[in-house]
């Protein structure tokens, strides 16, 4: 088992604040700061001559993040956000005059937003009828591997078989799942898994990645085309001009420069989940779940979830008093939301039970 107490201490805010926020923000260990300073720190030593090895680094990170979700380094694509990826779909399928797409009901608006803005027809069905909505006009099923405000986490097993029956692209929002709880890509085969990491990859903000299915990258065009579009960018000595030659891996969805430094980031983070393994972490963070569940009568019943939502009367005013304790947690849609990362400990869960 891992030394959760050292893990702990990696993680300089928890000595200040009874932190149960990881569904809005993961925190930041010293070891994710440092890879930042130390790439800021190179970048003064060698006057950034140094540049094309950044993407041989961030290539080395496809590769990790691959073995953290069990997929391929080819899979792995970086955008700025999920929404970006969402994006990128969204504007690769030849959409026709009352195609839907279909997403659950309360879905984040991310899921919401991106069919309604350009006029499709959006169905939010509830879960326990989410697979008799399927109709011959659904184009989409987007939806969100666990429910930020409820907790509720989907069946994807099911929900992806069904999507390959009919042909109809599948996108999973992993942002509220993917860092707390193992996910297996090459099981549940997703057409594409977006990862916003700021949250439970406790990275900092400005930086997602999505693993994008190869039988999806074939018909799916990139959104943003750019110096590094062409499958020879990295001769920067003569690079082509020319219509570009795409590559056949998800990285040709990325176009032009990264932020090295917010990757290097998110290496450090996910080195550190690789050390711990998915599955001590699951273990951890449902363990403090269903703790942080146990003090709340009315919590909803999701045991499989690392968001904790329970019903409370005034949940943004509970938010705040708690705060001025410093005790973070969130108030969503008349929930107070409580959530557990694997840096938390029972310490924490009895100072919110005695500040309740």
């Amino acid at each position: 088992m891992p030394d959760w107490e050292a893990v702990r201490a990696l993680f300089p805010a928890l000595r200040e604040w009874t932190y149960l926020n990881s569904a809005t923000f993961g925190q930041l260990s010293t070891r994710t700061v440092g890879a930042i300073q130390e790439h800021f720190a190179r970048r003064d030593c060698y006057a950034c001559a140094d540049f094309l090895s950044w993407f041989d680094d961030h290539d080395r990170l496809r590769a990790k993040i691959a073995r953290l979700i069990n997929a391929a380094p080819d899979d792995i694509a970086f955008f700025q956000n999920a929404s970006s990826a969402l994006a990128v779909l969204m504007h690769g399928i030849d959409w026709r005059e009352g195609d839907q797409v279909l997403t659950f009901e309360h879905e984040f608006p991310n899921q919401i937003y991106a069919p309604l803005f350009p006029g499709l027809e959006l169905v939010e069905a509830p879960p326990e009828r989410f697979m008799e909505s399927f109709t011959p006009r659904t184009r989409l099923a987007a939806i969100s591997a666990v429910n930020y405000t409820t907790g509720y986490r989907a069946p994807l097993e099911e929900i992806s078989a069904e999507c390959r029956r009919r042909g109809v692209p599948l996108f999973v929002d992993g942002t509220q799942l993917c860092g707390a709880l193992a996910f297996d890509f090459a099981r549940l085969q997703p057409d594409m898994l977006a990862v916003n990491c700021y949250k439970w990859m406790l990275a900092p903000n400005g930086i997602a990645f999505a693993a994008v299915h190869p039988r999806l990258r074939p018909r799916l065009k990139p959104l943003a085309i750019g110096w590094r579009s062409h499958r020879g960018w990295r001769n920067v000595n003569n690079l082509w001009h020319g219509a570009p030659e795409l590559k056949d891996s998800a990285e040709k969805y990325e176009g032009g420069m990264l932020p090295s430094a917010l990757l290097y980031g998110l290496e450090a983070s996910v080195d550190l989940m690789l050390e711990l393994t998915p599955q001590a972490i699951e273990a951890r963070v449902l363990g403090l779940a269903a703790q942080a569940r146990a003090l709340f009568p009315g919590a909803l019943p999701y045991a499989d979830s690392p968001i904790v939502a329970a019903p409370v009367e005034d949940a943004p005013a509970l938010a705040a008093r708690l705060r001025e304790q410093r005790i973070l947690v969130s108030a969503r849609h008349g929930m107070l939301r409580v959530s557990t990362h694997f840096y938390n400990n029972a310490d924490d869960l009895k100072r919110l039970a005695q500040a309740l």
